[in-house]
């Protein structure tokens, strides 16, 4: 695995062992950040259901000036830290080890506001459609903001009233982009 545009492109990062985390392909990678290419700059990110925190990663390298990295397990966020250190951005990271609701929930009282935001939860707990609607509903998203979520080929996302939506298939993996403008 390894950072595939920016700052510190060709960087690799070390992913969890086992099968709880499913790092994001390649070539599906690099689709998603040709969608969000232009609104990295500057930015504050969220890398939730972090695994390796390659996505959040990536968007460091090509610009963004904060990422927040959430994922309840220990393991993953200990290879999350030290995939920060490999690259030298642990100044510009937070980690949140806990469940979603409650990293949302803390990051929404102390007023965090994002720009983009990466959904890549485990395909098999369900939780899309529960971390799109936190997300929506909590108060964590500038004005201007993109949600990428990473599901399995077989979800269908809900479509959200007043956001635009599109869905792009690569093989067994779909990404829809959802965005308020």
């Amino acid at each position: 695995m390894r950072i595939i545009a920016g700052e510190k492109k060709g960087r690799t990062l070390i992913a969890p062992k086992g099968e709880d985390t499913r790092p994001t392909l390649e070539r599906v990678k690099e689709a998603v950040f040709g969608i969000v290419q232009f609104e990295l700059y500057g930015s504050h990110v969220l890398d939730l259901f972090a695994g390796s925190g390659a996505l959040g990663i990536e968007a460091l390298s090509r610009g963004a000036d904060k990422c927040v990295f959430c994922d309840k397990s220990r393991v993953a966020m200990s290879v999350v830290k030290q995939n920060l250190a490999k690259v030298g951005y642990e100044d510009k990271a937070q980690l949140l080890e806990m469940d979603f609701h409650s990293a949302l929930n803390s990051l929404s009282a102390s007023g965090e506001l994002f720009d983009v935001v990466f959904v890549d939860p485990p395909y098999a707990d369900g939780l899309f459609e529960d971390a799109i609607d936190a997300l929506i509903n909590g108060n964590l998203l500038k004005e201007v903001f993109t949600i990428i979520v990473e599901h399995d080929k077989r979800v269908e996302i809900m479509p959200r009233e007043g956001l635009s939506m599109k869905t792009k298939h690569y093989g067994d993996v779909r990404i829809t982009v959802i965005r308020g403008e």
